[in-house]
């Protein structure tokens, strides 16, 4: 935006300022109230200071903007400044274009590239470089890219700045205008004017609600198809993070009576237009369900997919003789004797295609892997050691799990390798799965850890690429959550019965005295725990306002015991309420890892982080080998001029390997002191503490409880109220998921006429990850 121009928008009222914090902010609207430096103004305002209102999208520290709008006075709260437009102030001073620069919208650029740039240029930098982008090369030490991408970017960013002023008057604030803009560029305004609905199936974390809003302002009909359209694809995308894998039509109409809200919008009306957006592919319905297509399509080709490999036979028969001796020599071997349950587990998965091992802790499946890897092995005459081999190809094991922990937890307990799913496939991120149906995986015998945590799109990209004469054994708790993703892939094949499956359930490790199992299998099989504290268990008692005090203390206590710290995992439900995961995790850093002078650390809006926390990340990054649920500890901070890219820099070390985090890519992790129990699956740990309060009611189930003791491996702590405790085991999951795993694996599995998916898997134009 040209100098005059930026005058002319400015003869209205306006405030310049900075965001000093944030004291309220609705996510689901994106309505803030902030509290903003003032560093200009034409309004009758002499004050430093003024809490503003509005509709803004993450308003970025150290950044200025210009904000228009209207002072009113709250009958508590005071003077306010009511903001109907907002927009990231482009300066006109050296220091000023030093800060743009310099600030989060132009990667790349640190504080001393920015001012190299402006002590060779002046404050006509921005102006030469939009006019003529080669004076760049006359910058000493800018590299190539990072001179292109700041021409590329200060182009974007004059239409962009009309844009957000465009935008801004609908509530929506830079950081949402900035998504905007990289799928649309100058479309932008004309397909918002056009179908502001393209916004919610085309944009991350566009809302129905305000696409909906901006569809009235703008006269759009309540009854438009692109509504009624972007209303279904909305209430589909909500189930899928309820788990479900379709909506019943009933149910689906229901909702988006509910949704659109809209007389003329019948029963009759919204099934009418069901039938249209399922003859265009827009949804697939089927025998009275409704399905995003990439949803119908996975739970499609992973039955399909299971039949296919059902269908090869195993080549290989071995004698029940001839498995005794050599289970008889691997006893000897390893100095332990396998159960009646364990030989048939055993004997069942050397004979079977595919089989499912499930069993609850202590019932050996540890064991039981080993075991059939070592009689895989004998029997097929192979090595188990992998440099046995001249190629990594030639290795007859695959063994994965859902997340890094459980692979690195299968590995140490098997001693052989062991990858994530994601890295087995070769998922990179962007352009999907390396491994398929055309390029699939070698090898002749795969084990999956963890099966309850494979979601539907997983489990089928997973399929797909398993070949023939490979066998398949997949193993789980069929009491844990189910998989945070759409589906319950393995309930689902249990209840359908059609695949070989063997459930563990003698008990070895309660024979040592192990609490924690006795706990667990008390909870499983539906009988009131005792609670009395034992040599590996204990219960504290209190409310929600002692919980942070007794968490610190057992900490305080592990500290002076001289206990690694790191062995400590807290987990809990929730992160609201004053003992959420987030007031756990503040009151434990500034325990473990206080504030010093020589201490390194870096500030975001949400947190505080520095070197020696432990973090937690939050999405893959397949790029840098970290995957969802890795915990690691930051090891090294880097200011902007310590290093050749000149930005600042957090280096976190995730089991001896070190990851590099710039400042935009904070938002993936977080601290680790606490985490979720849903983010604790496929984990152990040697010591856990677990708040239960009433306060956690809504989340309170058996299936979620079970989860976080089992997560513990030699020690448990519970700290709260005991009948919310008990309440909480009796109370079953009632959430039921809305799965038809089952119904397909039944109909392919009886010849049913299907479908081909491998044909169907692209055409139905969505990702499988678009809703993850």
């Amino acid at each position: 935006m040209d100098m005059d121009r930026q005058s002319s928008v400015e003869e209205k009222g306006y405030i310049k300022g900075e965001l000093l914090h944030t004291i309220f902010h609705n996510e689901e609207e994106r309505f803030s109230i902030v509290k903003i430096r003032v560093q200009e103004t034409n309004e009758d305002f002499n004050e430093k200071e003024i809490v503003a209102k509005g509709y803004f999208a993450g308003l970025q520290e150290q950044t200025a903007y210009v904000f228009h709008g209207e002072f009113e006075r709250h009958p508590r709260f005071g003077l306010q400044y009511k903001v109907n437009s907002y927009r990231t102030f482009i300066p006109d001073t050296k220091d000023g274009i030093v800060a743009y620069l310099s600030s989060d919208l132009f990667y790349g650029v640190g504080r001393k590239t920015a001012q190299r740039i402006v002590e060779h240029l002046g404050e006509s930098a921005i102006s030469q470089i939009l006019s003529h982008p080669e004076v760049l090369e006359e910058v000493p030490q800018i590299k190539k890219e990072t001179r292109e991408q700041l021409a590329k970017s200060l182009q974007e960013n004059q239409g962009f700045e009309h844009i957000v002023v465009f935008l801004s008057k609908y509530g929506i604030g830079l950081k949402m205008a900035q998504r905007i803009y990289q799928q649309y560029k100058e479309d932008a305004i004309e397909v918002l004017n056009d179908d502001p609905y393209r916004y919610v199936f085309d944009i991350e974390g566009f809302g129905f609600q305000t696409a909906d809003e901006i569809a009235k302002q703008n006269g759009l009909s309540m009854t438009h198809p692109n509504r009624i359209g972007a209303g279904c694809i909305y209430v589909l995308q909500k189930s899928v993070q309820g788990g479900h894998v379709f909506l019943p039509v009933e149910e689906c109409i229901e909702e988006m009576l509910s949704l659109l809200s809209h007389e003329s919008l019948t029963v009759s009306v919204i099934s009418d237009h069901l039938d249209v957006l399922n003859t265009e592919k827009t949804i697939i319905i089927q025998d009275g369900n409704v399905y995003l297509p990439s949803l119908y399509y996975a739970e499609d080709g992973f039955s399909a997919n299971l039949k296919r490999l059902m269908d090869t036979p195993v080549d290989h028969e071995t004698t029940e003789a001839e498995l005794m001796k050599i289970i008889g020599d691997i006893e000897e071997a390893e100095v332990l004797s396998y159960g009646k349950e364990q030989f048939e587990a055993i004997n069942q998965a050397l004979h079977s295609k595919l089989m499912i091992l499930t069993g609850g802790p202590g019932t050996g499946k540890t064991t039981v892997v080993k075991g059939i890897i070592k009689s895989y092995a004998a029997v097929h005459q192979v090595s188990l050691d992998p440099d046995d081999y001249d190629s990594p190809d030639e290795y007859p094991f695959i063994l994965t799990a859902p997340t890094g922990r459980a692979a690195k937890r299968l590995n140490e307990s098997t001693g052989l390798p062991a990858l994530t799913i994601h890295r087995l496939l070769g998922w990179d991120g962007k352009d999907g799965f390396n491994k398929d149906q055309n390029e699939q995986l070698t090898g002749r015998f795969l084990i999956v850890d963890e099966f309850s945590m494979v979601d539907t799109w997983l489990a089928n990209h997973l399929f797909k690429a398993i070949p023939d004469d490979m066998q398949v054994l997949l193993v789980g708790d069929e009491d844990q959550l189910p998989s945070v993703g759409p589906g319950q892939v393995l309930a689902d094949l249990l209840a359908s019965e059609l695949l070989p499956s063997v459930s563990l359930h003698e008990v070895y490790r309660q024979k040592e005295g192990s609490k924690i199992i006795q706990l667990a299998h008390e909870i499983k099989n539906g009988s009131v725990p005792s609670l009395g504290n034992d040599k590996d268990f204990s219960f504290i008692r209190c409310h929600e306002p002692q919980v942070l005090e007794a968490i610190t203390q057992i900490f305080s206590s592990a500290k002076n015991k001289g206990l690694d710290l790191r062995d400590i995992q807290v987990l809990a439900p929730m992160y609201r309420s004053q003992a959420g995961i987030t007031a756990i995790n503040r009151e434990l850093q500034q325990l473990i890892n206080p504030k010093t002078p020589r201490k390194r650390e870096v500030k975001t809006r949400d947190a505080v982080f520095r070197v020696g926390d432990k973090v937690l990340q939050l999405v893959n990054q397949p790029e840098n080998g970290v995957y969802n649920g890795d915990i690691g500890e930051v090891v090294a901070i880097f200011k902007e001029d310590e290093n050749t890219d000149n930005v600042e820099q957090l280096v976190i070390e995730f089991e001896e390997k070190e990851v590099v985090y710039e400042r935009k890519d904070y938002v993936n992790i977080m601290h680790a002191y606490c985490i979720s129990i849903h983010k604790s699956q496929g984990s152990e740990f040697p010591i856990v503490i677990m708040p239960v309060i009433s306060a956690y009611h809504r989340m309170l189930r058996k299936n979620l409880l079970y989860t976080a003791i089992t997560r513990s491996k030699d020690s448990l702590i519970i700290c709260g109220e005991e009948q919310a405790f008990l309440r909480g085991i009796k109370t079953e999951d009632t959430n039921r998921r809305y799965t038809s795993l089952k119904e397909q694996l039944e109909g392919k599995m009886n010849g049913l006429s299907i479908p081909n998916p491998q044909e169907m898997d692209e055409e139905e134009g969505l990702s499988p990850y678009d809703f993850m």
